[in-house]
């Protein structure tokens, strides 16, 4: 039984990974660390250069930057600091405007802005900014976090310093939760305790109807809602799923000024671990309780895997998200904890091994995959099928089946990653 100490312990973790942002979380993540600085120096840069890691990098690339119109890094980098402010964290840039976009691309055009691959690291989530003006200089470091300040000077007087290295490890400490507490805790803990996990259903809903509004990214969700979709997939709980999770993705990915619930600091997990399972409440008519402890349950298994996986890594983040919301769907056809263990195997075997080649539209894409065997996974799972340990890298302990999947994304494909990021940067 979870006593009241670990219930809040718990409930403290979960509110700390499951966190409004609005844009992709490594750009945003890089303009907040811009804002940091820029603040710290106390006008507009004359010049800013940015130093990152590798999978920064991969997952900045590619991807919309909100209210802009435009790719990458150095427009997010120029609006953090004309008009990021670091109290708002992963809503850094909620300020944007076309005046301010206007303002970014002139700043850009004076060449003010160097971005950089920081080496010798040993954490995959690092972002150093140094902001100058005239004789003065600020520096401000994120590690291991998104929006977790490591360092802050200014002219070489330390503000902040802390004991975190940039050569420690992005992973924390999971040895004192597993599955099982992960399930007992989702569906007995007071209801009035995890209501708050209802936000992330507000605000990863209301993605998805905006993006029906607009025309975002390569418009998978409304693909799959047009009459072709409907024709092909058919009008179900599958086909309604899928859609939905992606228009949210559509948007996100494009750069919407729309404001996601994250999770483990990434807006495409947050949607994934929560849309799949709203869907399937409303539709299969499960109660309140029912959906919130589901989201809860989806959230939470997110969470845990992340804890021992990082951050950032090789390995597709909507692996983990949506073993979530296998867990959140089983629980909502009436599974319990040993059927929610056969969702997470069920899981592991299929998609352990998605490569992550950053943030982009097409991300859209992999979490309609990673959705849709998670629907199958929880439908094996209910009628009692699971795949074995005689099978692949499946334990018969689903905690360590967990562990299988983040030992292969945190270790074994660290060459994947190199080999991924040196193909997108030679094009």
């Amino acid at each position: 039984m979870i006593d009241k100490t670990e219930r809040q312990r718990i409930i403290e973790l979960v509110k700390s990974e499951v966190l409004p942002a609005v844009g992709c979380t490594e750009p945003i993540a890089v303009a907040l660390c811009v804002a940091k600085a820029t603040e710290t120096l106390g006008h507009v840069p004359e010049t800013i250069d940015v130093l990152l890691s590798a999978n920064i990098l991969k997952n900045a690339m590619g991807v919309g930057i909100p209210g802009t119109g435009m790719v990458g890094l150095p427009i997010a980098v120029a609006l953090g600091a004309l008009i990021g402010k670091s109290d708002y964290q992963l809503e850094v840039l909620k300020d944007v405007s076309p005046d301010a976009v206007e303002r970014g691309k002139t700043y850009l055009s004076e060449n003010r802005i160097s971005i950089g691959l920081k080496k010798g690291i040993n954490t995959n989530l690092y972002i150093e900014v140094k902001a100058s003006a005239g004789a003065d200089e600020a520096l401000a470091v994120i590690s291991n976090d998104h929006t977790h300040f490591v360092h802050i000077s200014k002219n070489n007087e330390v503000l902040l310093a802390e004991q975190t290295s940039s050569n420690e490890d992005d992973t924390c400490d999971d040895s004192w939760l597993n599955m099982h507490k992960v399930f007992e805790f989702a569906t007995t803990a007071p209801l009035d305790e995890i209501d708050f996990i209802n936000e992330a259903r507000k605000l990863n809903e209301n993605a998805a109807k905006e993006s029906l509004k607009g025309t975002y990214g390569h418009q998978l969700g409304k693909t799959l809602s047009r009459p072709i979709g409907r024709g092909i997939m058919g009008e179900s709980i599958f086909s309604h799923i899928l859609s939905t999770t992606a228009c949210a993705c559509d948007a996100r990915m494009a750069g919407a000024i729309i404001p996601v619930m994250s999770n483990s600091g990434s807006g495409n997990q947050g949607i994934c671990a929560t849309l799949p399972v709203v869907v399937f409440a409303q539709e299969n008519h499960n109660t309140d309780e029912e959906m919130t402890r589901a989201l809860m349950l989806s959230h939470l298994t997110a969470i845990y895997i992340k804890q021992s996986l990082g951050k950032l890594s090789a390995l597709c983040g909507c692996v983990v998200a949506s073993t979530g919301s296998a867990c959140g769907i089983t629980y909502l056809m009436g599974g319990g904890y040993e059927k929610v263990t056969y969702a997470v195997k069920n899981m592991v075997a299929n998609l352990t091994g998605m490569i992550c080649d950053g943030a982009k539209p097409s991300c859209a894409l992999k979490l309609a995959s990673g959705v849709s065997t998670a629907v199958l996974s929880a439908m094996l799972a209910i009628q009692g099928e699971c795949v074995g340990s005689v099978e692949g890298i499946i334990d018969d302990d689903v905690d360590r089946s967990i562990h299988n999947l983040t030992k292969i994304g945190k270790d074994a494909m660290c060459q994947t990653d190199r080999c991924v990021l040196d193909i997108m940067t030679s094009k």
